[in-house]
């Protein structure tokens, strides 16, 4: 078992949604999606996958009641619920999703977190996380006021800990390119500075340092940034903590070596 927060020479650029819908087999699972945000992702699953059963879980009251407002597949619910406390039943699970979210959790809970996600999977059921690494021109504009090197760090610690102590399976790892885009200043605004699931603080000398650093990458058509992230897949064991037998996998995963062009960086459990 090999896991790395990054990987600088990774460079091909991919949507992420392209990526996890070619890895996993979403057909006629029970999907979570942990941390969803405005629940962007577990929308495009469960339009696309009408025999899967999607739960999107946010702790953010503001965005879940925003999301339970919102337009609802019949095949998708969302509940108010933090990673350290699940609302779900034990082993009911069969792919659980973290977009990103890995990292909002404290410190002190993360533990709790990968054993509650551990408690609610079944056997052999997949755990898809993606995290932004630090680096990148997007990330030094958000850096000015929300510095998350540190929580970034947590985040991965705790993953490659979990693995460690047996708690999951490192099934693979990966390292792309995400596109990302804002119309204009006030988009990028709403959408990272005014999150509802932060508290952040500007002062007026940092929003016009944020300010003048975006519109450097604004053009006629917004601004586009490539972001890079790592996508880990992990797997709870099969039978009672024993490690599976390498690669089998079954259904639960599709091939992704086509996916997008990206390159086989990879980690596998032996």
């Amino acid at each position: 078992m090999f896991m790395k927060i990054s990987d600088p020479t990774a460079t091909n650029v991919c949507p992420e949604f392209l990526v996890y819908d070619r890895w996993l087999a979403f057909d006629n699972a029970d999907v979570l999606d942990l941390g969803c945000g405005r629940g962007e992702h577990a929308r495009a699953i469960a339009l696309s996958h009408p025999r899967a059963r999607v739960t999107a879980v946010e702790a953010d009251p503001i965005q879940h009641n925003l999301n339970i407002a919102a337009d609802v597949l019949p095949n998708l619910r969302f509940v108010y619920g933090r990673a350290e406390a699940i609302p779900a039943a034990d082993e009911s699970i069969d792919i659980v999703l973290m977009f990103k979210s890995l990292h909002h959790i404290a410190v002190d809970a993360l533990d709790r977190a990968l054993l509650e996600i551990r408690r609610i999977l079944r056997p052999g059921g997949l755990v898809y996380v993606s995290e932004p690494v630090f680096g990148g021109e997007l990330n030094e504009i958000v850096r000015v006021f929300h510095d998350e090197q540190k929580v970034r760090h947590d985040a991965f610690a705790v993953l490659r800990r979990s693995v460690e102590a047996g708690w999951f399976q490192s099934v693979e790892e990966r390292f792309f390119m995400e596109p990302v885009w804002y119309a204009d200043f006030a988009h990028f605004k709403q959408q990272i500075v005014c999150a509802t699931h932060s508290n952040h603080c500007l002062t007026d000398s940092q929003m016009e340092d944020v300010r003048q650093r975006f519109v450097r990458h604004l053009g006629s058509e917004g601004a586009y940034f490539e972001a890079p992230l790592r996508v880990d897949l992990i797997r709870k064991p099969a039978d009672d903590g024993q490690a599976a037998a390498p690669g089998d996998l079954g259904d639960s995963i599709k091939s992704t070596k086509a996916a997008c062009g990206l390159s086989n960086q990879s980690s596998r459990q032996s």
